[in-house]
């Protein structure tokens, strides 16, 4: 996609404000953006919003649909999306929160991600209209030279700035030179981009300083950084991250993301509406000002129509509620109450032995790995899915149902 002007007019500028601020943690700069956004105006030039994508891992949760969505925000007022496919830089691996090198990956690993990974981020973006470009481009043509040029400007101590890093060198743990590399490699990215924003989640706010440095040193204007938070899971303690079994896949059936979203707990439920849906802040603040219930199918209904449709949506709600409304279940269910332990979560397996409805966490895997647990109608798949505070109705085997209360 080019950079020439765009065929309509932008939006007042107090309107796309309000828009791109919306569940934004760290602007940096707000003023800078202001004056982009009227120079746009004036010159029908669209801004420049940059993504960074490592295809490390073939599929996406919500949780990183969050940054994608505000991504979405851009392209929807007229702006340019660039969809950066960090080929190069999957390749070194980004440490940011990694208390450990992490393992490194071949050509043909980041290539079989990114097919896979692209089709996802399609159920958000509108792939006709962005600009997709591989920091292959510029980092396989680079010689050695060249890389320690890039590295000459940058100090130790600046990169020992970045928590992850500190706490590592603290611990005595190692840092490999090349992790060392990635920040720079990142904000070499928004030099050849000439980025006029980059996107991240809040652990990536160091990445995002460096492309502003780095676009200084090149005499280019410094990028506007914009970082979103990080998605609670469905335990409502721990990030959303398909390994701690606490997350919805962006390909997950309607009836899935619906009975997931109604076993979150009640605490995360507005920050979820806020990143995760399009309901409006007057509409959230009514849902949540009434019954919990009907606050957590409202949202449950607007996962499901985001990712699927509005008759995919109704459907979902109308077999939840056939479910647990006229009936199918137990007349006299137990109710039970256990503790979550330190990590103020409680894996399913552990839930099913403290709740009574086996004898050992083995067993429960087993009945997980059989296909026999259900939880608020959901089948779970995953023996390490975790759940938090919260009440929830568990089926084990055709016969045992409990609403298990879980306390942190």
């Amino acid at each position: 996609m080019s950079d020439a002007p765009a065929s309509h007019s932008f939006p007042p500028v107090d309107e796309q404000l309000a828009l791109l601020k919306r569940g934004v943690v760290d602007l940096v700069e707000e003023g800078e953006l202001r004056e982009r956004l009227e120079s746009s105006r004036k010159t029908g030039r669209p801004l420049r919003v940059k993504l960074g994508i490592d295809p490390s891992s073939p599929d996406i949760h919500l949780g990183h649909t969050v940054v994608l969505r505000k991504l979405r925000d851009f392209q929807r007022l007229g702006h340019t999306v660039v969809v950066l496919w960090g080929t190069a830089t999957a390749m070194v691996g980004d440490p940011t929160g990694k208390d450990k090198t992490r393992p490194q990956l071949t050509r043909e690993q980041v290539e079989e991600n990114k097919k896979t990974y692209k089709d996802q981020i399609g159920r958000v973006l509108d792939l006709d209209r962005i600009e997709e470009r591989e920091n292959g481009e510029w980092f396989d043509r680079m010689s050695f030279l060249d890389a320690v040029a890039l590295a000459g400007g940058t100090t130790v101590a600046r990169m020992l700035e970045r928590d992850s890093f500190a706490k590592r060198y603290q611990a005595g743990q190692p840092i490999s030179l090349h992790e060392l590399v990635y920040p720079l490699m990142q904000g070499w990215d928004s030099v050849e981009l000439k980025a006029d924003v980059e996107l991240g989640g809040t652990d990536q706010l160091f990445n995002l300083h460096m492309g502003r440095e780095l676009q200084k040193r090149q005499g280019q204007p410094a990028q506007i950084c914009m970082t979103m938070p990080l998605l609670v899971g469905l335990d409502g303690v721990q990030k959303m991250s398909k390994s701690l079994g606490n997350a919805i896949g962006v390909t997950d059936t309607g009836t899935q993301m619906f009975g997931k979203s109604m076993s979150l707990p009640d605490e995360p439920m507005r920050s979820w509406m806020e990143l995760v849906t399009d309901l409006s802040a007057a509409r959230i603040d009514e849902l949540l000002g009434g019954h919990p219930r009907d606050a957590k199918v409202a949202l449950a209904h607007a996962v499901v129509e985001g990712y699927h449709d509005r008759a995919a949506a109704d459907a979902a709600v109308e077999e939840f509620e056939r479910m647990f409304k006229q009936g199918g279940l137990p007349d006299d269910i137990p109710e039970v109450t256990v503790e979550a332990g330190d990590g103020g979560a409680l894996m399913i397996a552990a839930l099913l032995a403290q709740a009574g409805m086996c004898q050992t966490n083995s067993e429960g895997r087993r009945l997980v790995q059989g296909g026999g647990v259900k939880v608020d109608d959901v089948k779970i798949d995953d023996p390490k899915q975790a759940f938090g505070a919260g009440t929830y109705l568990v089926q084990a085997g055709k016969k045992k149902f409990a609403r298990v209360t879980v306390v942190g």
